[in-house]
């Protein structure tokens, strides 16, 4: 998917294309549980309100408790013990189904690392 300076170029040298047209070649399409093509419209338009400068605004609380559909970067242990870490996170690191990891235990907090990696 195609953000920033790389999303405006792109937008200008199609020019008068289907709005479904845009979307698709700029990257903002997934597929549907039955393999049939998804095109992320508001994704694409939120991508490029950011490229021209504009925010939808996360109202001050940046990263931090229930935004919304932005991402707050805490995780609450469920009833049951399991901590969800969520498919926003996996798909920002790009992990897909079957992707394994070694979990590092420390005083306060838990690593992830993928088997094989190295931490950073």
């Amino acid at each position: 998917m195609l953000t920033g300076s790389e999303l405006l170029a792109k937008v200008k040298e199609l020019g008068d294309v289907s709005k479904s047209e845009l979307v698709r070649s700029c990257g903002y399409v997934s597929a549907k549980k039955d393999g049939a093509e998804r095109l992320n419209f508001t994704a694409f338009y939120e991508a490029l309100l950011e490229a021209k400068g504009l925010s939808l605004g996360d109202g001050g609380g940046k990263g931090r408790g229930k935004g919304g559909r932005t991402l707050s970067y805490v995780a609450t242990v469920q009833g049951n013990g399991n901590l969800l870490i969520g498919k926003a996170y996996t798909a920002l690191l790009d992990l897909k189904p079957g992707d394994e990891f070694e979990i590092k235990l420390g005083r306060k907090q838990i690593k992830l690392i993928p088997a094989g990696g190295e931490e950073e």
